[in-house]
């Protein structure tokens, strides 16, 4: 296998197992997602907020990735074209579902319900969805997940300034859209879709929150 074997004392990092994978390694592949599954899910699911949609273009993704995995030039980190190709398939689906004509949200989830962290994310996640695909990308990726602009950047394969001008609007169209949650308080923040991490919004004054 053109691969290599590792020695005993070497780790089987994610380029290692790429490049066994493309060399016929049966298990590598497999190992590899392992690896950055939960992670890719996540970005899938914050990225177009909806369950079956996010899997669908998770498992596109995955396949792209399987058959692509021979052009990888290594000059990024594997994860980084990992999150590269899972993006891509997110917005591909996304773009199309805009397209076509709005289904209303089911009965149970517009419901007036007790304001809980729940239903904070909620009202967090249907406002990702009213922003553009490009916007909300990179907020999943800057402000959910917590990855660097830098890494974002890398991911979506555009400028860090193209990053941070996206994060810019996108906080701004959240903070129109999430303004009953909003502290009055200048610097507020909001939880994020998982109900833990924080995504910062403008404040009235149309700063930044946060960082």
């Amino acid at each position: 296998m053109d691969a290599g074997e590792p020695g005993p004392r070497e780790v089987r990092d994610d380029a290692w197992l790429l490049r066994a994978h493309a060399s016929g390694d049966p298990h590598a592949f497999a190992e590899l997602v392992r690896r950055h599954r939960d992670r890719l899910w996540a970005v899938a699911l914050r990225t177009l907020g909806d369950r079956e949609e996010a899997a669908d273009a998770l498992q596109d993704a995955l396949l792209s990735a399987f058959r692509a995995a021979g052009n990888f030039r290594g000059d990024s980190a594997v994860t980084t074209w990992l999150h590269r190709i899972v993006v891509n398939a997110c917005l591909d689906r996304a773009r199309r579902r805009q397209a076509r004509p709005t289904v209303p949200l089911p009965e149970t989830d517009i419901t007036p319900a007790p304001a809980t962290d729940r239903d904070t994310a909620m009202d967090v996640q249907q406002a990702l969805q009213q922003i553009p695909a490009e916007q909300r990308a990179a907020l999943v990726l800057v402000d959910v997940q917590g990855y660097a602009v830098a890494e974002a950047a890398a991911m979506l394969g555009v400028a860090e300034g193209t990053i941070k001008s996206r994060c810019a609007r996108g906080r701004a169209r959240l903070a129109l859209l999430l303004g009953h949650l909003r502290n009055p308080v200048d610097g507020a923040r909001v939880p994020s879709p998982d109900g833990r991490a924080k995504a910062d919004i403008p404040t009235a004054s149309g700063k930044e929150g946060g960082a």
